[in-house]
């Protein structure tokens, strides 16, 4: 007997039907904003805990006989940075989430992922909503990681860093 309630997908799965590697699922998960259970060594995320994520509707959700809402526009944007240290990729990675939670209403909320690399000094924000809502957070983030912005390490010689 199945029942599409009750389905589970594999990390795999999620991972594949959002286009992200399934790293940043797991992170989603081990970070708790991807609910799932563990069975044996590997986890599994019920359809319900799938669309919690995404925000979309049982009726809405991945599969061969859904239709997109009409009218439902959404973007996935993926923001690399250079040459941050990991205390400053915290104080973005800190506004960027805060900025994303104070959304005016749940049809403009964003789903954020952040992730730094510290041996390569860099930062990757993947954002993932409305048109708008994405585009007022990009200009932010531009915003503030102008040369300015002091969250970059400063040179003493004025001059920019080395990227050969």
């Amino acid at each position: 007997m199945e029942s599409d309630e009750r389905e589970l997908y594999s990390i795999g799965e999620v991972a594949e039907r959002l286009g992200l590697h399934v790293r940043t699922v797991r992170n989603y998960v081990r970070d708790g904003k991807l609910k799932a259970v563990r069975i044996g060594k590997q986890y599994r995320i019920s359809r319900e805990d799938f669309e919690a994520l995404t925000g979309r509707t049982a009726e809405a959700a991945p599969g061969p006989a859904s239709a997109p809402a009409r009218g439902h526009l959404e973007v996935s944007s993926i923001v690399q940075i250079d040459g941050l240290t990991r205390d400053a990729a915290h104080r973005l990675s800190t506004l960027v989430t805060a900025s994303a939670q104070s959304a005016r209403s749940p049809s403009d909320s964003l789903r954020i992922q952040t992730v730094y690399d510290q041996e390569r000094a860099r930062m990757k924000i993947v954002v993932l909503g409305g048109a708008a809502t994405t585009a007022e957070l990009l200009h932010l983030i531009d915003s503030v990681t102008g040369p300015d912005s002091g969250l970059f390490p400063s040179t003493e010689s004025g001059q920019g860093a080395d990227h050969g």
